[in-house]
């Protein structure tokens, strides 16, 4: 066994949320992500003197949603702070932040990590502005500020340290950004920054319960780096506590291109960045009936309709996973269940032929054109035998793709692909076929059942996919063994 195993690593997630409001935190400037550099600020944002921030209600109304959806305690007073630091890309020198009172309290989050699983403790959720972005690799002499992202409203969520493993914060962080975009708070995109988080990570021996000192990894934006940084970390903090070395609490910045984290700075304390209350900005009281009108209005949530889509509609957990990664790929298929009880027909259809004509096309799931009623039309035709699954993917799908004003019926109908289960035209196919193979006749007859298949494919060919398969099988089945 190695030494690596007689440990285990203890990790908390600080994940920085960027909300999709239209302007920033503090003041009116435009979020749009990909500006040219510097266009989108002003002198709120540039912390010119004399300016004033006045607070985004759009900003307050995300908060409470996703505090809502992780289960948290809504704080109906809430006050804001200044976080004291100085860094190139932070024009004021401050931060605007909630440190004594954020606007949400505890909650969890339920994930699933293999078939297990783990809920993970949030401790709050607060309210703050994001910083600017410096860029090192377009100068060689120079590092360059971009101020377009400095006051960016941002929600950051604080969990308990109770992750073991960096495929946990990989299940988790896919989870919150599943959730975001449900709620429509964030695009979660983490390529853009949008969602990113900072690691903070410690080892201690297995069976001790105190928590040792911890290095912050900072601003992983990419779960893939996130999993190679936390596992060099564990690694690194192993062999020192061996050597009987002491691990310093630092803030790190990982390296992809050689796998490993190197110190920033030292960790700064609470006390480090001398937080006092924000002098310009008044608290901020929320009713209860401000609270009760924000859950009226959530949208249903991924664990419930996975939930649903199983007791409810009784599809295979791998069904129910697939049709809620997305909101929007849910949502379109209980609007096509609205006109149909072959859910697990309508499940088949989106998964393997809607989804995948919408990534092929590149277009939204929204902007097919046709109606969910049709493709309910479109799945109760295969699940009635009256045209097969194969034939209705691969003709009458894009059929009704180019016509989708037409019912699903009339346009196979018109393409001649209604199944048939007319003894007398099933029986003549039948017979040419078994007259036409008298070898396989032969070794069916002695055993060779699994020929059934090669029998049931020679129909389908010379029917042209018209031959009802239920009645087919049964029709072979009787010629073959009679």
């Amino acid at each position: 066994m190695s030494i690596y195993d007689n440990y285990e690593t203890i990790i908390g997630l600080e994940v920085h949320v960027q909300l999709a409001t239209k302007s920033k935190a503090f003041c009116a400037d435009d979020t749009t992500f990909g500006a040219d550099p510097n266009t989108h600020i002003s002198v709120v944002s540039l912390g010119h003197p004399g300016t004033l921030p006045k607070l985004n209600k759009k900003q307050v109304e995300f908060a409470v949603r996703l505090g809502l959806a992780l289960n948290c305690e809504i704080n109906p007073r809430n006050t804001f702070d200044r976080k004291n630091y100085f860094y190139a890309d932070l024009p004021k020198g401050y931060q605007i932040t909630q440190d004594a009172s954020p606007i949400c309290l505890g909650g969890n989050l339920e994930i699933k990590v293999g078939e297990e699983k783990k809920t993970i403790r949030l401790h709050h959720i607060h309210m703050e502005e994001d910083a600017g972005k410096l860029i090192h690799d377009i100068d060689p002499d120079h590092s360059l500020v971009d101020l377009n992202r400095a006051g960016v409203p941002l929600l950051e969520i604080v969990t308990e340290p109770d992750f073991r493993s960096a495929e946990e914060v990989d299940v988790f962080m896919n989870a919150m950004r599943q959730l975001v975009r449900y709620l429509e708070v964030s695009d979660g995109n983490m390529e853009e920054g949008s969602l990113r988080c900072d690691c903070n990570v410690s080892v201690r021996k297995k069976g001790d319960t105190q928590l040792n000192e911890r290095c912050e990894i900072k601003n992983m934006n990419s779960m893939r780096y996130a999993r190679q940084a936390i596992k060099f970390e564990k690694k690194r903090q192993i062999d020192l506590m061996e050597k009987g070395e002491r691990v310093a609490q630092n803030t790190l910045n990982f390296d992809p291109t050689t796998g490993t984290t190197s110190p920033l700075r030292q960790k700064e304390d609470a006390h480090d960045y001398r937080y006092f209350p924000e002098p310009d900005l008044p608290p901020v009281v929320l009713s209860k009936e401000y609270i009760e009108k924000i859950k009226s209005e959530m949208p249903p949530l991924p664990n419930e309709l996975f939930e649903r889509f199983i007791a409810e509609f009784k599809l295979p957990k791998y069904d129910a996973e697939l049709l809620t990664e997305e909101k929007e790929t849910a949502l379109y298929f209980l609007a096509i269940c609205e006109a149909t009880k072959n859910y697990k027909a309508v499940s088949n259809l989106v998964i393997n032929k809607i989804k995948p004509f919408c990534n092929e096309e590149k277009i939204s799931i929204s902007d097919i054109k046709v109606s969910p009623k049709a493709f309910a039309a479109f799945a109760d035709l295969i699940e009635s035998g009256k045209v097969s699954s194969s034939i209705a993917y691969q003709r009458l799908f894009p059929a009704l793709i180019s016509s989708p004003e037409k019912s699903p019926e009339a346009l196979a109908q018109e393409l001649n692909l209604i199944q048939s289960n007319d003894e007398d035209f099933l029986e003549k196919i039948v017979n040419e076929i078994l007259e036409k193979n008298p070898k396989e006749v032969e070794a069916y007859k002695k055993g060779k059942k699994n020929l059934i298949g090669f029998f049931m494919g020679q129909v389908m060919k010379n029917s042209k996919g018209k031959a009802e398969p239920k009645s087919t099988n049964a029709l072979l089945r009787k010629k073959l063994e009679g």
